[in-house]
């Protein structure tokens, strides 16, 4: 298994392929989204995130997922121009991963067994779970679907130090 995220590789928007390596040295905020969900409303707040502490060191990273109620149905320009244009997105976006079960991307694979959820049940719950990384590429936490972006400040705040 991997020691850090920054081992890892995936698929851009573009299905160019993008290892996190690149980002060596920045703490992450990785997030599987969708586009119709309850709580697709937080990719403003997560842009937020991304504009608020860009320049100190914090990269957001999306992972659209179709697992959840095929609330991403979309193709990668459907995506592309629903981001665009509904939230003005311009953090890094990925091609669509699974997150859970034997075709989880060994990223999510290596995010939950870094950092399980409630009750021990490493298995993500829903569209918006939150990893946080440190500078280190070592998981920080994990957040909840409902955590509102905004409500990790703190955290970003003290990985950024």
């Amino acid at each position: 298994m991997s020691d850090t995220a920054y081992e890892f590789e995936a698929a851009g928007l573009d299905g160019t392929p993008q290892p996190l390596s690149q980002w060596r040295g920045k703490a992450l905020l990785i997030v599987n989204v969708a586009s119709k969900c309850g709580f697709t409303p937080q990719y403003a707040g997560l842009e937020q995130l991304w504009r608020d502490y860009g320049d100190r060191g914090l990269v957001v990273l999306g992972f659209p997922c179709d697992q959840f109620g095929h609330q991403e149905p979309g193709d990668a320009d459907e995506i592309r121009n629903f981001c665009s244009l509904t939230y003005d997105v311009t953090f890094p976006m990925f091609a669509k991963v699974e997150v859970n079960g034997a075709g989880a991307h060994p990223l999510w694979k290596w995010l939950k067994s870094e950092k399980g959820g409630l009750l021990g049940i490493d298995a993500i719950k829903w569209n918006f779970t939150k990893f946080l990384v440190g500078r280190d590429g070592r998981v920080i936490r994990r957040y909840a679907p409902t955590d509102k972006p905004e409500s990790l400040a703190r955290d970003i705040e003290k990985a950024l130090a």
